[in-house]
């Protein structure tokens, strides 16, 4: 149960109770039951979990850096004044993001979908401070580009005087000359800094559009973008009085392994690689 079924001689792709059933057939010939299946599992300890990809790209290295730079970045922030603002992009379809749901026990769990088209969605940029639980958000017309980066950070530049440390990952939006631009622009105290490569865990950002997708899509068909975009500004707007909540859930694995000894840091972070 702690590797692929293919690496032990099954034509199975998942590790579930039908994988035990036929390793106990092919080994000792007997066919168990589903129930005696499940009852073992659970017997010797297995609880059943809900995947996440480990990205087998990042660089384990570069990631351990990161948590000193931002450790760094963290004391920067406190001896300026600085701001740090962990920011995002993510696209909202009309249609229903399936999630599981609880129906009474033989009733098929259904949602109601009116085929919206796949252009049928809402676009955002958002910030968070985990400091003060701050949010920010700008929502786009179309797809996010170098431009559209720059007039999110002028948005964060106008609302926030004090100087700002941006955080965010390398994306095609996030350089270009439309942002070498704008940072020549002087006395702008604005510091970017770009995330290491496939590090979605480290931005607490990442929170946000979970949560929004638990709160307004979830098993939800809005139709139209303008309906989601009516229900994402509810969302949105409704964070302002949640403010402990927004630091409790975008807490990310950056912000606890920065929170620990340097030695313990890179161990784990080679472990989340």
């Amino acid at each position: 149960m702690q590797a692929p079924p293919c690496e032990v001689g099954l034509a199975l792709a998942n590790g579930n109770w039908k994988v035990v059933r036929a390793f106990v057939q092919q080994r000792g010939g007997r066919k168990l039951s589903r129930s005696t299946c499940l009852n073992d599992l659970h017997r010797l300890d297995f609880v059943l979990k809900r995947p996440k990809k480990r990205l087998r790209k990042a660089d384990a290295e570069r990631r351990t850096a990161f948590i000193a730079q931002y450790v760094h970045l963290q004391a920067e922030a406190e001896r300026t004044g600085a701001t740090i603002f962990f920011v995002d992009e993510a696209h909202f379809r009309a249609d229903a993001d399936l999630r599981g749901k609880w129906v009474l026990r033989g009733q098929p769990g259904l949602v109601d979908s009116t085929s919206p088209r796949w252009g049928e969605k809402a676009s955002y940029y958002s910030a968070v401070c985990l400091e003060t639980g701050e949010l920010e958000r700008m929502e786009l017309a179309s797809t996010s580009t170098a431009a559209t980066s720059v007039t999110c950070l002028q948005q964060l530049r106008a609302h926030h005087p004090k100087p700002l440390i941006i955080i965010w990952d390398n994306g095609p939006a996030h350089r270009g000359d439309a942002l070498r631009t704008y940072l020549a622009t002087p006395d702008l105290h604005l510091q970017l800094v770009n995330l290491p490569a496939y590090s979605p865990d480290f931005n607490p950002d990442e929170a946000i559009w979970k949560w929004a997708r638990a709160e307004v899509t979830a098993n939800t068909c809005w139709g139209t973008k303008a309906k989601v975009q009516v229900e994402m500004s509810r969302f949105f707007d409704g964070l302002a009085t949640r403010v402990d909540e927004v630091q409790s859930r975008c807490r990310s694995a950056l912000q606890e392994l920065a929170a620990l000894p340097s030695t313990t840091t890179a161990d784990l972070t080679l472990a989340l690689v």
